[in-house]
């Protein structure tokens, strides 16, 4: 039987004891057992070199398995409601008989570099139900709020056998677009009632989304709700047609009342059908595996380029260079490089 542990994953302390296999790993994870499904997670999101081998045969077992869920990309500015929304309709999710594992980027620490981890309480009746699963991530220099191991855990989530896979980022950021390279379905949750109803959405992340919400909207803030609707409903018509051949809804809805909860979900179901007949999903899943290899290729060459110390002495020495404008970043990044060809060849 496999170990009980709670919906939200534990933090797995690496104290260099009971070191995984893979074939554990594996095993436990296509049984569902959450737990090894966590360490799994820990061990792939590691940057250590212990880890690398280990996380990447775990990875290329689990691939056959993955790929049979949808998954949803939610963000939005911070205070919008993401966690209470996603709780709601998560719960819904659930309620029709789905399996769904939320990961849920939380910012970094400036300091530590830990998640703050604030999920953990926001969303108590989601993690109460076996059917879910929450994972709570630190973004750490990721940019666009997602961390840097997300389409990895993706991967691991569904060999587990969920079958809804929900991404929560930070929020709306300089390369929110790395959260469209890794979903089926991008949400767009906005707010109501704070004067220009555009202002602070990026051109570029309302022509991304499938769907926008209106959140909150409840109580006296419906109407409010409702031209905030209208206006983006107005905007949305001025982008060209998605490649999808998908017509983007606008939406209000509320965590608190539910409103408009079970149509979202409708909705996304309906995109799902849409882009299976017309190819679309097939092909936009194949492109972000294709992205998927070219940006594990530039992490795995920063990573070696920062394991290599004669190197990081030379980029320090460099670093002063540039910074006294001796030398340009451009010259100083080219003599770097040179130094790491020549430094290949050596070894080999």
């Amino acid at each position: 039987m496999a170990k009980e542990s709670p919906n939200i994953n534990p933090e797995i302390p690496d104290n260099g004891q009971n070191m995984l296999t893979a074939d554990a790993c594996v095993d436990g994870i296509l049984k569902g057992d959450r737990y090894m499904l966590s360490r799994a997670i820990t061990i792939v999101e590691s940057r250590a070199e212990k880890y690398r081998g280990l996380a990447i045969e775990v990875l290329d077992r689990c691939m056959p398995h993955a790929g049979d869920s949808i998954r949803v990309g939610i963000t939005g500015v911070p205070g919008v409601g993401k966690s209470s929304f996603i709780e709601k309709l998560g719960l819904h999710v659930i309620e029709k008989g789905k399996r769904l594992a939320v990961l849920a980027i939380d910012p970094s620490s400036s300091i530590s570099k830990g998640a703050i981890l604030g999920d953990k309480t926001r969303m108590e009746k989601l993690s109460a139900s076996p059917s879910a699963f929450i994972r709570p991530s630190a973004t750490g220099s990721s940019l666009g709020g997602v961390a840097r191991k997300t389409r990895e855990s993706i991967i691991l989530c569904e060999a587990a056998g969920f079958d809804v896979i929900f991404v929560e980022t930070v929020g709306v950021g300089q390369s929110e677009t790395a959260v469209s390279h890794m979903v089926d379905f991008f949400l767009l949750l906005v707010l109501a009632g704070a004067g220009d109803e555009l202002q602070g959405i990026k051109r570029g992340i309302m022509e991304l989304a499938d769907a926008i919400v209106i959140n909150k909207a409840d109580g006296k803030n419906l109407e409010d709700a409702e031209k905030a609707r209208m206006a983006y409903l107005r905007a949305l018509h001025l982008f060209p047609p998605k490649e999808s051949g998908w017509t983007p809804p606008v939406m209000t809805a509320s965590a608190l009342s539910g409103l408009h909860i079970a149509e979202l979900w409708n909705a996304i179901e309906d995109y799902q059908k849409l882009t299976h007949e017309n190819n679309y999903w097939d092909a936009h899943r194949k492109e972000q595996m294709r992205q998927w290899l070219h940006e594990s290729f530039e992490d795995l060459i920063y990573q070696r380029l920062q394991d290599d110390e004669a190197l990081n002495m030379q980029m320090k020495k460099l670093e002063n260079e540039v910074i006294n404008a001796r030398i340009s970043a451009a010259g100083a990044a080219s003599l770097l490089f040179k130094s790491w060809i020549k430094g290949l060849h050596g070894k080999g």
